[in-house]
């Protein structure tokens, strides 16, 4: 006899211990499959987890060494660490006594006092309080006159005029020449130059960086980059703050980006950081987080076509 059942054919009746079983294994079916489900999810919120950690990490929190922090006084002498020279100075023109033979970074505490500091900076106050960026970065350059203004540019001399007779004093452009020329000697007696033939070059200026969202390219300051690429005149760039990390602001220190990781410099009023502007030195400053940080980047070149003066007030502007 045939055990196939045609589809009209009746299944006798389960019994009630079948039919729990069966409900049984239905429910524990499907809780299985949920819990597999909640694994995955779970592996997969690991995952992402663990690539914003590592992005986060990889931008900001991947300080290897900390060169020198916001609480240590480094004077008289600078803190120099020695970097091998980059081969790109074989592509340019040698300037002896001047182009570096030696490569590096270094700190001092010892060039310029606090008070001198805070006094810059109430002269990049005053002056950027004129105008100032949309974004969260704004210059000020005393040696061309460049302000920024909303997204855009200014001569601050020419648009402001006899309005500067209350910002700008002569006093304040004299300390100005005066930290100029002790930065300019304290690198040339670091990497064994001759100071006469190390001239100042653009862009020299002030610089105001805060939380704000960057509205233009000009307020990106954060991207990684090499002073010599970019402005292609500096030989040693040197950078004078203003304002101390941690207690004017937060993030913004200045972090030099070596192969083994990255090192940085935190920022002390009246500190001035300074290096050799190769590949040697590639670097960034990490985003302003809270407050405002205040600082002079001041450049120098071997390239007496690249040389230029000293600001001074024009003539009929006298604070």
């Amino acid at each position: 006899q045939s055990t196939y059942r045609g589809l009209n054919s009746k299944k006798p009746p389960k019994s009630k211990w079948e039919k729990t079983q069966g409900n049984a294994l239905r429910q524990g079916s499907s809780w299985r499959g949920s819990r597999l489900l909640v694994a995955l999810l779970l592996v997969a919120l690991s995952a992402c987890g663990t690539a914003t950690w590592l992005y986060v990490t990889s931008l900001d929190s991947d300080i290897t060494e900390t060169l020198v922090s916001q609480g240590e006084l480094v004077s008289p002498q600078p803190r120099v660490y020695s970097v091998q020279c980059s081969e790109d100075y074989d592509n340019y023109k040698r300037y002896p006594g001047c182009t570096p033979q030696k490569c590096g970074r270094a700190v001092t505490d010892g060039v310029v006092t606090r008070e001198e500091a805070q006094t810059l900076r109430r002269l990049a106050e005053r002056g950027l309080a004129l105008a100032g960026s949309e974004g969260g970065a704004s210059i000020l350059d005393l040696h061309s006159g460049a302000l920024s203004m909303g997204k855009q540019f200014v001569n601050v001399y020419r648009y402001f005029g006899e309005q500067l007779k209350d910002v700008f004093t002569q006093e304040d452009f004299q300390l100005y020449r005066d930290v100029r020329g002790r930065i300019q000697e304290v690198i040339a007696q670091t990497f064994g130059l001759d100071p006469a033939l190390m001239y100042l070059t653009k862009p020299t200026f002030f610089s105001r960086i805060n939380s704000t969202a960057a509205k233009t390219q000009h307020d990106e300051y954060w991207h990684p980059h090499i002073d010599k690429v970019t402005y292609g005149s500096f030989d040693y760039t040197s950078l004078l703050y203003l304002s101390d990390y941690g207690s004017d602001f937060t993030g913004g220190r200045f972090v030099f980006m070596d192969q083994n990781g990255n090192r940085t410099v935190e920022p002390r009023a009246g500190r001035v950081s300074f290096f050799s502007s190769g590949s040697e030195n590639l670097h960034r400053v990490e985003k302003v987080t809270w407050g405002t940080r205040y600082a002079i980047t001041v450049s120098f070149t071997c390239d007496p076509e690249h040389a230029i003066s000293d600001p001074a007030l024009p003539r009929g502007i006298h604070g």
